[in-house]
């Protein structure tokens, strides 16, 4: 792909800024709005960031996200929030004639009991888990958005269905952030009072598939390059881990030889999450690199050594 100019939303975020810096490496002209200065709720902060960034490529990371509880906490937020930055930014690209539109998605969007691995094609076969439903419906109209455009306008819209990320730089605020920077930042701190457990909600059954956050950019960059159909794309690493597992592996890279008990009282969320990879390696080339346990360490490595 020549040089494009690419407008990366949410760029300054976790994913994002690993998505800037794999384009800006590729020589591409990467804008990235700031949340300052542009409300993506906003119709008219939509066309200012368009007249400022004049892009042919428009990557949409921006999102109003969280952990379970976050979810839980903020259900029309995450619904009302998500679904305007959608509507906004993919109809005034198309306005605008912008020639490829890359939606990043979320695997909330897929039913709560889903066969595993998930297959793109069972998205629509039932309602998405009770706790993170308004994100997930947010984000599946939207892929809906793109699919129509392209139906009625022949506008390239592509989705991309990304697992939980997780990686160096990653949001480890306990009110906000996904599971396994909480773990880690549970654990260490643990360590550090002395304390004899930590507390884990749920049961421990939950599963989920994460895939490192630097290999997630790099999908990103290779479907931008090489897919342009309606269909979505799974993103994922292909490996099933339970809550209990990775509770176990963090608690043993970061050194916590204490006893981890369960809340039952709280949500396990989804019951099992593991994807179908194929049509990503089959439709851009796309395999995941890192293997689970080296990314973790180095998210460990990483928040041990930037934390005040």
């Amino acid at each position: 792909m020549i040089k494009k100019r690419i407008t990366v939303t949410g760029g300054a975020g976790f994913l994002g800024q690993y998505v800037v810096e794999a384009f800006a490496a590729r020589g591409h002209d990467v804008f990235v709005p700031k949340h300052a200065d542009f409300d993506l709720t906003r119709e008219a902060d939509v066309h200012r960031m368009y007249d400022d960034g004049r892009p042919e490529i428009v990557i949409h990371l921006a999102a109003v996200v969280g952990g379970l509880g976050a979810n839980v906490a903020n259900p029309a937020k995450f619904l009302y929030d998500n679904l305007l930055m959608g509507l906004y930014l993919i109809e005034q690209a198309r306005q605008r004639g912008v020639a490829k539109f890359v939606t990043v998605g979320t695997i909330c969007e897929y039913p709560k009991v889903t066969p595993v691995p998930f297959r793109e094609e069972a998205l629509w076969d039932g309602y998405p888990d009770e706790a993170t439903a308004p994100y997930g419906i947010a984000k599946k109209t939207i892929l809906v958005q793109g699919q129509v455009y392209r139906q009625q306008y022949g506008f390239d819209a592509i989705h991309l269905l990304p697992v939980n990320l997780y990686g160096p730089r990653d949001n480890v605020d306990p009110k906000t952030s996904h599971v396994v920077p909480a773990l880690i930042r549970k654990c260490v701190e643990a360590i550090d009072r002395g304390d004899r457990h930590v507390v884990c909600w749920g049961d421990g059954s939950a599963t989920r598939e994460f895939l490192y956050v630097a290999d997630c950019a790099d999908a990103i960059v290779l479907a931008t390059e090489r897919y342009s159909c309606a269909d979505p794309v799974n993103l994922g690493s292909g490996r099933e881990v339970s809550m209990r597992e990775l509770i176990t592996l963090i608690s043993e890279l970061v050194g916590f030889t204490g006893e981890i008990v369960w809340d039952t009282t709280m949500p396990n969320g989804q019951p099992r999450r593991c994807l179908d990879t194929r049509r990503a390696a089959e439709r851009f080339g796309f395999r995941a690199t890192t293997d689970f346990r080296e990314g973790l360490a180095r998210t460990i490595e990483w928040y041990r050594r930037s934390r005040p």
